[in-house]
């Protein structure tokens, strides 16, 4: 009898920024090796996508399904099915959803954990347990969040020399220490050693430094990014392009848009599905992005203001209307591909950072929290292509990173350190050689068909 496909199910983090790679490599182990997939959302973000996307949009294939769990449980009950080893070749979850490692144990089939993140913010995490032993955190209060504590300089990271407090990860910024993010996620960096194998979201020579460290002591590492140029790769016009991951409702005519302008002309502006910021600071960033006299695209989520609605002046939009437009979420991978886009205003989220390498696209890094601080000092300190804009900036001051961005020595800098990583990051996807490439060979090999139930 011939035996079935491999069978891999996935687990992501419910939230934007980690649903997006883990569809991706969903998409690339069914396209490229024929595994069976079963993707579980939370039953809350299963109605999300459902409602962005139409209702048919997540009917998947004979062999990509999608299923769903409530919010909060584990998925996997051993008494559900009785023979249930036998439906499973292996797991495939975000690394911060650890509670499947115990299930697999029990069905005897191996469990990678995928950290959706960077590699430079995992190590952040590392270290916090460090940072707890030295007394550097908890927080004693509040106030060392202002009086030039946090610019404390941390020199005993290796790979990551020179970075201060500010810099690593933001959940350490508490003065509790039952914290529950803090401590949740020392947890499933310690947890993320009893894995059969770790998948970083990033490219082995652009973390080449960290990874280094990282390796010894954590299962084997398989760096496989970016995942959209893998997939274009294996398949250009794939049969499960239709399946999409945003929660949000992209909004038409951002890239015909971008299509009437120069090249290298737009800023495009995006703070990502989650960040949050003032009214006053909404305020600042848009007479700063009208006062620099650069079009730009910018991406405003109804939710993006705390507590409030977006509300932005009619002197402003008045003022802008012939060099900007306004939308509430676009197709991001594809804007930032544009070549109108000549720089990105962003979060630091490690999907944007991955996606405006594969456009060759400089940034200014305005992060928001978690390992958002780390990737804007990494694009800054270590790769060259990015700038920071602190927290509280005025007007005056992104006005001025605006112009730098676009037509500054040090703009121009980046550009050209953008283009050499976008050349980098596409070698790494390419067959036979690239490193992302191999990587995914060989951790299907190596690790996801190793169970008892599929060997061969």
């Amino acid at each position: 009898m011939e035996k079935p496909p491999p069978h891999a199910v996935f687990v992501p983090f419910p939230a934007q920024g980690h649903i997006n790679p883990m569809l991706k490599l969903a998409k690339l182990l069914n396209l490229y090796r024929g595994f069976h997939i079963t993707f579980v959302n939370t039953e809350y973000n299963y109605n999300r996508l459902l409602k962005s996307s139409g209702p048919d949009s997540l009917n998947g294939t004979p062999t990509f399904c999608f299923e769903t769990i409530p919010d909060g449980l584990p998925l996997l009950d051993a008494n559900a099915v009785q023979d249930f080893p036998s439906l499973f070749t292996c797991v495939v979850s975000d690394c911060v959803m650890s509670f499947t490692l115990k299930a697999a144990q029990e069905l005897n089939i191996p469990n990678v954990l995928f950290w959706t993140a960077s590699a430079c913010g995992f190590t952040g995490y590392v270290h916090y347990r460090n940072l707890i032993e030295r007394g550097l955190a908890p927080l004693k209060d509040v106030s060392y969040l202002t009086n030039g504590y946090m610019n404390t300089v941390i020199d005993w990271i290796p790979g990551m020399e020179g970075i201060s407090l500010k810099d690593l990860p933001s959940l350490i910024r508490t003065t509790d220490p039952d914290d529950i993010l803090m401590n949740y996620n020392i947890g499933e960096v310690e947890n993320a050693r009893n894995a059969s194998a770790l998948i970083f979201n990033t490219v082995y020579d652009l973390e080449r430094e960290v990874l280094e460290v990282l390796s010894p002591t954590y299962p084997p590492i398989y760096t496989i990014s970016p995942l959209q140029l893998l997939l274009n790769e294996v398949s250009p016009e794939n049969s499960l392009s239709g399946i999409k991951s945003n929660l949000l409702k992209e909004q038409p005519g951002c890239l015909e848009w971008l299509d009437t302008k120069e090249s290298n002309s737009v800023v495009y502006v995006n703070f990502g599905s989650i960040t949050l910021m003032s009214a006053q600071q909404l305020i600042e960033f848009a007479w700063g992005l009208a006062n620099s006299k650069k079009n730009f695209l910018w991406v405003i989520r109804p939710d993006l203001v705390m507590g409030e609605s977006v509300i932005l002046p009619p002197e402003f939009v008045s003022e802008t209307i012939e060099r900007s437009l306004l939308t509430s979420w676009c197709p991001q991978e594809q804007v930032l591909n544009h070549p109108a886009i000549g720089g990105f205003l962003t979060h630091s989220g490690w999907n944007s950072t991955i996606e405006s390498l594969c456009g060759g696209v400089p940034m200014l890094c305005w992060p928001f929290f978690a390992e958002q601080q780390t990737n804007c000092w990494f694009c800054q300190n270590k790769w060259g292509i990015g700038m920071e804009i602190h927290s509280n900036s005025n007007r005056d001051e992104i006005e001025r990173s605006v112009r730098e961005l676009m037509e500054g020595e040090k703009g121009k800098q980046m550009k050209n350190k953008a283009m050499q990583w976008k050349s980098l990051v596409e070698k790494a996807t390419t067959a036979p050689n690239g490193s992302s490439h191999l990587n995914i060979e060989k951790m299907i090999k190596e690790v996801l068909l190793t169970s008892k139930n599929h060997i061969g």
